[in-house]
């Protein structure tokens, strides 16, 4: 199995569809519907118009396994209207999700470890994400284990959907000074 990670745009918004759609579909078997409900994202137009406006306008990478698309999330400048902005620069995930055939991988982590990295790069120190922080709680502890720290609680909607803003500081490297 050969895992590489590269830059997407707005030609594989198809992709990103089908991964949330399977993200979706193994939600529900499990009962868990509250996080992204009980739908394919592909059937939603609102959920395509974001889907489509975010690979557009942020930075999308595709995870694949031998060539096959398995994840996806996409970085932008802040989060997402429901939050505020941070008070420093910062990076902001979207849209994580994978294709479930290729649950066990390594693709997520693969793609936040990527994240991480094209944050140090443009010079910010600060990289957050928002996820769905009900029923057991796997998702946040999920972020926790790849170098996430909980910042804030919040409730979003009228069905007071909840959520977790998760941070984690990106070191600058230190260039040499020579004498």
């Amino acid at each position: 199995m050969t895992l590489t990670i590269r830059a997407g745009g707005p030609e594989d918004a198809p992709s990103v569809l089908r991964m949330l759609d399977s993200s979706v579909e193994w939600l529900v078997a499990q009962g868990r519907t509250r996080q992204w409900g009980t739908e394919p994202w592909s059937t939603d137009p609102k959920a395509v118009a974001m889907v489509e406006r975010y690979v557009a306008q942020g930075t999308p990478y595709i995870a694949e396994v031998d060539g096959v698309p398995a994840a996806t999330l996409t970085l932008t400048d802040a989060p997402g209207a429901y939050l505020a902005r941070a008070d420093e620069p910062e990076r902001y995930i979207h849209l994580l999700a994978s294709d479930r055939r290729f649950k066990g991988h390594g693709a997520g982590a693969a793609l936040l470890a990527h994240a991480a990295e094209e944050t140090r790069r443009a010079g910010v120190s600060l990289l957050r994400v928002d996820c769905y922080a009900g029923d057991d709680g796997k998702l946040v502890a999920f972020y926790e284990r790849n170098g996430f720290t909980r910042t804030e609680s919040f409730l979003h909607g009228a069905d007071e959907w909840p959520g977790q803003v998760l941070a984690r500081r990106v070191r600058q490297r230190r260039g040499y000074r020579f004498r």
